[in-house]
């Protein structure tokens, strides 16, 4: 059966024919038989190279050996047990050592499931009610992040989705990224902010990258207005390299929230800090969060193998690093912008960088859209947004990354 005929079924089925909005690609989307390294194979029989990566978690490629050897271990050994499992300890001590601002961890299923529970956790600890969120930043699915991109740093939160309360998202305030000002002039405003939540870099834009400075100084205003401060590494986690983007802008935010690569391509979500803030999650304190896949044992052996396997081979970072330099110098002339943060990329149809979301969503989408169909007719799957950010992976060698910048060369000349 071909793609297009198990759409047709999946219509009836599933809203949309699909378990995930992305994924609904005009006039159907393809469906994958199998992957691996950096490849696709499409039930359509095609092989297409894969610069979408399960939209972040596959820093190691798609079924890379060391992760597959430890869930097969552990299948030996059952896969969800209701209780806590040594794995849990294990990838809890990892991802402390290497995060700073990481005393302790709550394991969930999502990233989104983390940024709730964090926003929860952040409320409970000052007896606030607001939050501050950046404009077109996404911390996931659930009511009080699903708020429409505003106009300024007055803007009240306005739902972004059928069925959310607007009573609830009245408390979430939004600034633009890369405004300073705005954020001192929203931060001021009121007494009852908890907290702000941003994503260091924007990787559902994008990416869109911090201007210098700007992460130190959302740093030093939230403390000097005692808000918490959660930086939301769902997709920087790992993959900026290891401790993430605070490591590297060298900024120590309150709480974390982690997903994506630390799960070794299964389902997961983390959240994590300051022991103190920490110690206030149920059963220790009076913040209540669970769920019966927290801490399951094969994404928990999943999650190690691949932290494990960054630690022992560091230098990938600096060889994705050059591959995203090659790409971009494939796009040279073009027209477009090309931002890249090592492992990270994506080409703007505008002509400059943008710096926020309003700028972002300026570019020409249906000049993205005539892109990005060129671009799989070569065999590369990037992904079918142009506010999505590009990956490289591990399984990306030197010999793929050169057909990847071949085809970006030869798709905008067109």
């Amino acid at each position: 059966m071909k793609s297009g005929e198990l759409f047709e079924r999946a219509k009836t089925l599933m809203p949309g024919g699909v378990s995930s909005p992305v994924r609904a690609i005009q006039p159907y989307p393809f469906y994958v038989a199998g992957a691996a390294g950096a490849y696709l194979k499409t039930l359509d029989g095609e092989r297409l190279i894969d610069c979408c990566l399960g939209y972040g978690p596959l820093l190691l490629g798609h079924a890379p050996d060391a992760v597959r050897a430890a869930i097969e271990a552990q299948l030996a050994d059952g896969w969800l047990y209701g209780t806590p499992c040594p794995g849990e300890v294990a990838l809890a001590e990892r991802i402390a050592a290497d995060h700073p601002s990481i005393d302790m961890v709550r394991f969930v299923s999502s990233g989104s499931e983390a940024t709730m529970a964090a926003i929860r956790l952040a409320r409970a600890a000052t007896g606030r009610q607001d939050i501050v969120k950046i404009e077109g930043g996404f911390h996931g699915a659930h009511d009080a992040v699903l708020v429409k991109a505003g106009s300024g740093a007055t803007t009240m939160g306005v739902p972004d989705s059928a069925g959310v309360v607007a009573d609830l998202v009245a408390h979430t305030r939004q600034v633009a990224y890369n405004d300073l000002e705005g954020l001192d002039a929203l931060l001021s405003s009121s007494e009852d902010i908890a907290a702000l939540i941003i994503e260091p870099v924007m990787g559902n834009v994008g990416p869109v990258l911090p201007e210098p400075g700007y992460l130190q100084e959302v740093r030093a205003l939230t403390l000097d207005y005692d808000v918490l401060l959660i930086f939301d590494e769902v997709i920087t986690g790992y993959r900026l390299g290891i401790g993430g983007a605070q490591v590297r802008y060298g900024v120590t935010p309150d709480l974390t929230t982690l997903g994506k690569i630390i799960g070794g391509g299964l389902p997961i979500g983390a959240f994590g800090g300051r022991r103190d803030l920490m110690a206030m999650v149920a059963p220790q304190g009076p913040v209540y969060q669970a769920g019966t896949f927290s801490g399951n044992p094969l994404t928990m052996a999943a999650g190690s193998a691949a932290l494990g396997w960054l630690h022992e081979n560091r230098e990938i970072y600096a060889r994705l690093d050059a591959g995203t330099r090659r790409i971009e110098e494939a796009c040279a002339g073009a027209g477009g912008s090309f931002v890249r943060l090592g492992s990270m990329f994506k080409y703007f149809f505008r002509p400059a960088a943008p710096t926020n979301y309003a700028e972002a969503k300026e570019s020409d989408t249906a000049a993205f859209r005539r892109f990005w169909e060129k671009m799989l007719k070569k065999g590369i799957f990037v992904p079918p947004s142009q506010f999505e950010t590009n990956f490289l992976s591990a399984a990306h060698t030197d010999e793929i990354i050169e057909q990847i910048a071949d085809a970006y060369s030869t798709c905008l000349s067109e």
